[in-house]
């Protein structure tokens, strides 16, 4: 028991630096995206390589946060039978929802972006656009990073599932706006 517990506060510690990091890439995309604006419409200047830098700035944050969102249950659940279980009953869900679904998919996406990935990085992939990004494998390579992150983070609902299940309610899911029992 002392290992899950270890291993949830390990991981969440990294999902969270993670996250703390992204917010401040998220601001860096705000200001790229005004910069590019600003030089357009007021300088008549137009660089394909920054307007790129911010839409892929864009997709990293969302790709490799969503480890992240997931930890702070920022992504969408169906409430039908979640909302009325208890403690034990949505443990029982959270571990049936990562085996059943969330894992297998993220080893096909897994599987399929590590191939994409590597070969990008093979020939040297970069923005298909003149004048654009270099490094379009780091783009590609960040769906990889994405499985990682949310696959960790789903192993840390499993590791809570068991535990709440083992009888430690301090690691119980709770909902937006749900009381914390004494």
């Amino acid at each position: 028991m002392g290992a899950l517990r270890g291993f949830v506060r390990g991981a969440e510690r990294l999902n969270g630096a993670v996250g703390s990091v992204l917010s401040w890439a998220t601001l860096g995309c705000v200001l790229i995206c005004f910069s590019v604006a600003f030089l357009r419409y007021f300088a008549g200047l137009g660089y394909i390589w920054l307007q790129e830098l911010y839409v892929w700035l864009h997709a990293l944050v969302f790709l490799v946060g969503a480890g992240f969102t997931y930890q702070l249950g920022g992504h969408v659940r169906v409430d039908i039978f979640y909302r009325g279980a208890g403690p034990r009953g949505r443990a029982w869900l959270d571990l049936f929802g990562v085996v059943v679904f969330l894992l297998p998919w993220l080893a096909v996406i897994t599987g399929a972006s590590w191939r994409f990935f590597v070969a990008s990085y093979a020939v040297g992939e970069h923005s298909p656009q003149p004048g654009g990004m270099p490094g379009l494998w780091v783009l590609k390579g960040s769906l990889f990073v994405f499985c990682v992150l949310v696959g960790l983070q789903g192993l840390v609902v499993i590791a809570r599932s068991l535990l709440v299940l083992k009888g430690d309610l301090a690691y119980a899911t709770r909902l937006e706006g749900e009381e914390v029992a004494p």
